[in-house]
């Protein structure tokens, strides 16, 4: 049973958890649950997904129930006027705040398949802002250092790029623990076996928009599921997850 955030006679939104595909892809044909399917089922309606979330992803995710309130929203999401906010464990201690300006291309296609470099379009702006939420730093040499530091952040998409939050990170040298793509082999190898963490510590945990019917402000909200809130505490970060909420 999906976790029905939010709901009315245009909109609604679930908390996506970590896993869960949007839709059907060619490259999980194996793949039997979906995000889309799963609601449908769940409320007995048709949707219409307004925007993705990776895979290994959780948090707010947002469906119209008809055409025209998924063109008004949609065309939010396309102008980037819709307020994104992530919760990240990221590896090192980034800067308390800073802006990453960094032009991304598009690295894979509508399925996840990786595009070879004649397929690739040309680099588009790319704007990510980020917070940082917490510190730690753990007697454990993972890596060539005697201790490792890992960081909770607060990341603020400006632009709707493809990874553009995984790839970000990965640009500045703090790139998102659990990434298999983007981020490194031994901290993710050290996150499984310290504290069972199989995911993507990545979670969408608001959207800001305007509402199709009438343009009043809508914030939608998610707390951090329990795969990913269980690290925040071990880490010792108790109550900070509420962060995600501000």
């Amino acid at each position: 049973m999906l976790d029905i955030l939010y709901r009315d006679e245009f909109l609604v939104a679930i908390h996506k958890p970590a896993g869960l595909l949007v839709h059907r892809s060619d490259i999980d044909r194996h793949e039997t649950r979906f995000a889309v399917q799963l609601l449908r089922d769940q409320i007995g309606q048709r949707v219409h997904p307004l925007h993705r979330l990776d895979r290994g992803t959780s948090g707010v995710l947002l469906f119209a129930f008809d055409a025209d309130s998924a063109r008004g929203v949609g065309g939010q999401f396309q102008r980037d006027e819709v307020k994104k906010r992530y919760l990240a464990i990221v590896r090192g201690w980034p800067p308390e705040s800073g802006v990453i300006d960094h032009a991304l291309s598009r690295r894979f296609d509508d399925y996840g398949r990786k595009l070879g470099p004649e397929s690739r379009a040309e680099a588009l702006p790319a704007v990510t802002e980020y917070r940082r939420l917490a510190t730690v730093e753990l007697p454990d040499a993972v890596d060539r250092y005697p201790s490792s530091r890992y960081a909770l952040v607060i990341l603020m998409p400006k632009s709707g790029r493809q990874h553009q939050l995984r790839r970000h990170m990965k640009h500045i040298a703090h790139p998102i623990i659990g990434d298999a793509t983007w981020g490194k082999g031994v901290h993710n190898r050290f996150f499984q076996q310290r504290f069972g963490c199989e995911r993507l510590l990545l979670a969408c945990t608001g959207l800001s928009l305007r509402h199709p019917a009438d343009g009043r402000p809508l914030a939608i909200n998610a707390r951090l599921e329990p795969s990913f809130a269980g690290v925040v505490d071990a880490l010792g970060w108790n109550g900070l997850q509420s962060n995600g909420d501000a």
